[in-house]
């Protein structure tokens, strides 16, 4: 069997980008939950500390991120190369978010390091690298 479908698509494009499309959509979920006070009450006391001492300038880059980063993954699954410059702004939406969390004064274990820190970094990198790879390949145009 061809693991290309009709179009020339590799079947990989289309479960990378679906993947995507789940990660960012769960950022804008998030984004939306933390201004809710009564569900920000039940997170772990740094990460309450992050977000209620968050600056205009942090939520902006929070927002670019997750947006951008939803609105990217949707354009990537409908094969547009617009999705590539979506995902920068992404990605430099993620710094700015990261810059502030990590002036917050508190400990950060391992898994506030990975989950709040890394992860969204090294996804908002991938994306960036697979949409020109995709674009490169002719998957999308």
């Amino acid at each position: 069997m061809n693991d290309k479908n009709s179009a020339g698509t590799h079947w990989s494009f289309w479960l990378i980008s679906t993947v995507a499309l789940l990660w960012n959509v769960m950022g804008v979920m998030n984004f939306f939950v933390q201004m809710n006070p009564d569900v920000l009450a039940a997170y772990r006391e740094s990460e309450r500390a992050i977000i209620e001492g968050r600056p205009a300038w942090a939520t902006g880059g929070f927002a670019i991120a997750v947006f951008g980063g939803a609105l990217g993954s949707f354009l990537l699954l409908f094969r547009k190369s617009t999705a590539y410059y979506l995902f920068i702004a992404s990605l430099l939406g993620v710094i700015v978010t990261m810059s502030h969390a990590l002036s917050v004064d508190i400990d950060f274990g391992l898994g506030e390091i990975m989950g709040i820190i890394l992860m969204p970094l090294v996804v908002a990198a991938f994306l960036i690298w697979y949409s020109k790879l995709a674009r490169n390949k002719g998957w999308i145009s």
